[in-house]
């Protein structure tokens, strides 16, 4: 009787995945719309873009990350036996990361369309062009003394779309699909992506990868 019921009202609601497809699907137009922008940059260009949206996130957690560094200056200009002020403070910090957390959140998906669409159209280049130019960076000049894939010629950093991955070439030639989309949002959004042999899992993992990446903790 309970499961009757159960479909039935799966067939007037919809299911779990059902209504988080459809919450997300109107999102997709967003990102392949600001996709559509990013293709008259050159790739310099497209590099800058994710510095402007990690600023944008910096500001919008900037009053808690100065909270949270006073608190630790405090913590710093005690006397080794003020034990239970330090205790208190670390507490305070403790409480403030967790409204950080919170305006993390929200900060990562105010600028999520367009982090994903500088992912896709990354991708895209890779695939058309077979490669990426830049001007070199300090750390593109670390990474091509490790990686055989960047190339610096003179003052440009050139990222191939060819590397060796487990002693076999892995060539990149993948471009998101709509449902790689959602599943990366669905993955942003901490919950499981469900997806069959071949829709793209690893392709969509690199979407909520990069956009996490972006507060400058880790993945």
């Amino acid at each position: 009787m309970l499961e009757f019921v159960a479909k039935g009202l799966a067939k007037i609601f919809g299911t779990k995945s059902e209504r988080d497809v459809k919450e997300f699907s109107p999102k997709v137009a967003l990102i392949n719309q600001a996709f559509e922008k990013l293709k008259s940059l050159n790739d310099e260009q497209l590099r800058a873009k994710t510095a402007e949206i990690k600023a944008i996130i910096d500001a919008d957690l900037k009053s808690i990350d100065e909270k949270i560094a006073g608190i630790r200056a405090q913590i710093a200009a005690l006397a080794p036996e003020k034990v239970h002020e330090k205790d208190a403070l670390i507490t305070e910090i403790d409480k403030t990361e967790k409204s950080r957390d919170e305006a993390l959140e929200l900060a990562l998906d105010k600028v999520m369309v367009d982090a994903f669409a500088i992912v896709k159209e990354t991708a895209r280049r890779f695939k058309e062009n077979g490669k990426l130019v830049v001007k070199a960076t300090l750390r593109d000049r670390e990474l091509a003394a490790k990686k055989p894939n960047i190339e610096i010629q003179g003052e440009d950093a050139i990222w191939h779309n060819k590397w060796i991955a487990a002693g076999n070439e892995v060539v990149w030639d993948m471009v998101h699909y709509d449902v790689q989309l959602i599943g990366g949002m669905v993955l942003h959004k901490g919950k499981i992506a469900e997806m069959a042999t071949g829709e793209g899992k690893t392709l969509g993992s690199t979407l909520p990868a990069y956009l996490n990446a972006l507060s400058g903790r880790g993945v």
